[in-house]
């Protein structure tokens, strides 16, 4: 099969608007949560979450959903670090990921017809569609290859990066962007919120007190080549993508299964395909929600496949410092992931006081490190039984 490298990376979310003060960020062990006020909020259990600061709208941006200014600042810096410029960037493939869209105009829209109908903005209705944001990208950084949308629950954006690395493994294509969105909107914060899912205090991931995750918001983009393709433009490579896998459980429709049966067999589905040992792992950047079915599945998913391996693997989880991102956290994650193997540098496990006791001793403290170069993985768990598991390296 082809070897898939990675060119560019770019991100952002709560921490920052580029990926390197974010990575700084989230090694230092910093971590936003503050009141939301992107839309009202009374009467919710919780209140908080981790909004992005994005900069005062422009008058370029006006017609553009607060989706699409975190999808395309993210995709521009990951094309940027790529080299990859004008007309270089017609023929690229994008694979992208999202669940809530630009939700934010379709809730607009909704208050408008309780207000008057005299104010309604059609806009507000036809731009809300995801493939609106991918169009908006398109036309933004100038592509014109095909594209795909995946919305897969919180495995999406993982998936939208599998996709992109199966594009050019089997030959369909030499380059891909590829990665997820999110913008937080009130109907999937006061759904989570109705279903008691979110912590009305602290996010505290594998922890034995943990009582539900922090909502976040975000994005983060790859560029994707074959080897061939990167070495004949001498593009800087920033790492490789050696593996993936997914499987789906069907337990139900918001839990996981208890067994981690799906989970491990995405985990070991992206081994194979990178032809690795389970020793072979440095660090995984779990999806430790920190609700309480979650992570204990999951931490015991991780028990049964490396078993007397687990004890020397690093784990942690980055939602404990910029909340869950939902489709943009597989995208998000997997970028952490590849940063700790180029960098050697850790994102410690925040939220931690009485530690689940089956991944205790996996759990990374801060200024932990592990040698440059090394495999990582980072997993995602979604809604419905989605699994997904992505094998990178420096």
């Amino acid at each position: 099969m082809i070897p898939v490298v990675v060119t560019g990376m770019g991100a952002v979310c709560p921490l920052g608007l580029q990926l390197a003060p974010i990575w700084k960020a989230l090694v230092e062990g910093r971590r936003v949560r503050h009141e939301i006020s992107l839309f009202e909020t009374a009467g919710c259990r919780c209140r908080f979450g981790a909004q992005v600061a994005l900069p005062e709208i422009t008058k370029a941006e006006r017609r553009l959903s607060r989706a699409s200014r975190l999808a395309l600042r993210a995709a521009e810096e990951a094309l940027e670090q790529a080299q990859v410029y004008g007309s270089s960037r017609q023929d690229i493939h994008l694979s992208v990921s999202t669940n809530g869209g630009a939700m934010e105009w379709g809730e607009a829209f909704v208050r408008e017809v309780e207000k008057s109908r005299r104010s309604i903005k059609i806009s507000h209705v036809s731009r809300y569609q995801p493939q609106q944001q991918v169009l908006d990208l398109q036309r933004g950084l100038g592509l014109t290859g095909t594209f795909t949308i995946m919305a897969n629950a919180c495995a999406s954006s993982a998936n939208s990066i599998g996709h992109g690395y199966d594009l050019i493994r089997s030959g369909l294509a030499e380059i891909v962007l590829v990665g997820g969105y999110e913008a937080l909107t009130e109907l999937i914060f006061v759904g989570f919120d109705c279903l008691q899912a979110l912590s009305p205090d602290e996010c505290r991931p594998f922890d034995c007190e943990r009582n539900g995750l922090m909502l976040g918001e975000g994005a983060a983009f790859m560029v994707l080549e074959s080897d061939s393709h990167a070495r004949r433009r001498k593009a800087p490579v920033l790492g490789r993508i050696l593996g993936y896998g997914h499987a789906t459980d069907l337990h139900h429709l918001t839990q996981p299964a208890p067994d981690g049966l799906a989970l491990i067999q995405a985990m070991r589905a992206g081994l194979q395909t990178a032809s690795l040992s389970l020793e072979s792992i440095a660090y995984i950047n779990a999806h430790g929600t920190a609700t309480p079915t979650n992570d204990g599945v999951e931490a015991g998913a991780y028990g049964q496949l490396f078993g007397s391996h687990l004890p020397g693997l690093r784990v942690s989880s980055t939602k404990a410092a910029i909340g869950h991102t939902l489709g943009a956290a597989g995208a998000l994650e997997a970028v952490f992931a590849l940063c700790a193997s180029k960098t050697g540098n850790l994102p410690p496990q925040l939220g931690v006081t009485h530690a689940l006791p089956e991944i205790a001793s996996s759990l990374v403290r801060a200024r932990e490190t592990i040698a440059i170069g090394l495999p990582v993985m980072s997993t995602n768990l979604g809604f419905g039984g989605c699994n997904a598991a992505l094998i990178l390296c420096a």
